[in-house]
């Protein structure tokens, strides 16, 4: 087994650290587009395993004018490259205008949750709702439940949710509403619950850097807890032409509510025009190895889900 890594040096100081970053060149074709135009999209996955398979959820979307994120499917896999698909839960059922990156968890009881990013008709609003079902392949639309409403101010989507030593731990893109022509702003915020559902902010825990790289945004994608501190993948843009087309970063930290961004370039991106890598899921497979799942762009302007055994 292989492995690549970067040197991540932050500008401000002579600190460093070797992380795996994501090589798309290594990488096989998980889930491909609906479509071969731009704006028509397979991606924004979440991957979850229990015993030997593989679940993924992920998001489907087509052009802006031909309806946005239209559904998300979860599928299922024995060797983590070719799905079988269990089920789709269109935006129609979801009583929104778009769905985006969803979040598939299995809790300590044993129970499935899929948490929904959801846009408020008629508005730059977003809201995330979660369905929990006995299996990944029997989730229902009917049985949902609002957690995280945002208000008129701020929308969220795109959690990350790991759960760790008896706490829930959510981090998720929240965007500034009050002026429309700056909607696109992104920073990440941190949300700690007992159970998954109840959820308490705790502070803004990733925000963009001016003059840099990923001035206009950062998101989330991915976070490894562990004793010595915490490594998170995130997705950046400089400006606001770059939204869809997010490159993926690195920050680390000692708390979960307190990241920074140690990459003074970002860690990886699509060899293609836009060069957009994000959404980045790592799936721990038990046995010393993980399996990566990310959206890439491609030369048509398509985006795919691409994986990688690390």
């Amino acid at each position: 087994m292989s492995y690549c890594f970067a040197v991540i040096t932050n500008k401000a100081g002579p600190e460093a650290a070797a992380i795996m970053m994501p090589k798309p060149d290594r990488s096989a074709l998980a889930v491909p587009p609906p479509g071969t135009v731009p704006g028509t999209w397979a991606g924004a996955p979440s991957a979850a395993r229990s015993n030997a398979e593989i679940y993924l959820a992920y998001r489907l979307r087509r052009p802006p004018e031909q309806g946005r994120g239209y559904a998300v499917a979860v599928a299922r896999s024995a060797d983590g490259v070719h799905f079988e698909t269990l089920l789709s839960i269109g935006k129609e059922e979801m009583d929104t205008a778009s769905l985006e990156r969803p979040a598939l968890v299995q809790t300590p009881a044993g129970t499935w949750r899929l948490y929904l990013s959801c846009a408020t008709e008629g508005s730059k609003h977003w809201r995330i709702e979660v369905i929990e079902a006995d299996n990944p392949g029997s989730f229902d639309a009917r049985h949902r439940q609002m957690v995280l409403p945002g208000d008129a101010r701020t929308a969220v989507k795109d959690p990350v949710i790991v759960y760790d030593d008896g706490m829930w731990h959510l981090w998720a893109s929240t965007h500034p509403l009050e002026d429309p022509d700056q909607t696109d702003r992104m920073v990440t915020d941190y949300a700690s619950s007992p159970d998954g559902l109840d959820w308490t902010w705790q502070g803004t825990a990733l925000s963009p850097r001016p003059g840099e790289w990923d001035a206009r945004g950062v998101r989330v994608s991915a976070v490894r807890l562990n004793g010595a501190g915490i490594v998170a993948y995130y997705d950046g843009r400089a400006t606001a032409a770059e939204n869809f087309e997010e490159r993926t970063g690195v920050a680390t930290g000692i708390k979960p509510s307190a990241l920074a961004a140690v990459s003074a370039v970002p860690v990886a991106q699509s060899p293609h025009a836009g060069g957009g890598l994000r959404y980045l899921s790592i799936l721990d497979l038990g046995d010393g190895r993980e399996r990566w799942y990310y959206e890439l762009t491609r030369a048509d302007g398509a985006h795919e889900v691409r994986t990688e055994l690390r």
